[in-house]
């Protein structure tokens, strides 16, 4: 991302917190901060474990042009797919987390690599684009099959 790009990508993501001016000023000040965003506004994330996260975001990249943002703690021992508002509450799955309404989260500068714990592996983009969750949970499912087909040999 890059120029209008990033400004776009930020005014959506700050458009959610509390005080707009305040988030966009720290993220001006220092690029390598972070915002604490509340989830369920725009959009929910789901969390989960990086061994099932990572050949989920594999899936996902060989059957869309591009999946919603996608953050990974350091190490991506955890990784978050950002979806539509509501998915957490409705989300039944094992060892996936979701943070929607009345949760926060962690949030990096877009389009700037971010130091520290928390890095985007898929920025949000200038439309707001989110993963459709019945798509994670079928490329979640592709994922894990994959892993337990590998397991097995």
């Amino acid at each position: 991302m890059n120029g209008s790009g990033d400004k776009a990508a930020v005014e959506w993501l700050v458009s959610v917190a509390p005080d707009p001016d305040a988030c966009r000023w720290e993220w001006e000040r220092n690029p390598h901060g972070v915002a604490l965003l509340p989830a369920g506004k725009r959009w929910d994330v789901l969390i989960l474990p990086g061994e099932l996260g990572h050949p989920t975001l594999d899936v996902l990249r060989r059957v869309l042009d591009r999946p919603g943002p996608v953050l990974a703690d350091f190490g991506a021992a955890r990784m978050g797919f950002f979806v539509p508002a509501g998915t957490a509450a409705r989300w039944i799955g094992t060892g996936v987390r979701g943070a929607g309404h009345g949760t926060w989260i962690v949030v990096p500068y877009p389009g700037r690599l971010a130091g520290g714990t928390l890095r985007w592996l898929v920025p949000p983009d200038a439309a707001g684009t989110l993963t459709d969750p019945a798509l994670l949970e079928l490329a979640m499912h592709e994922a894990a099959a994959q892993l337990a087909r590998e397991a097995g040999e």
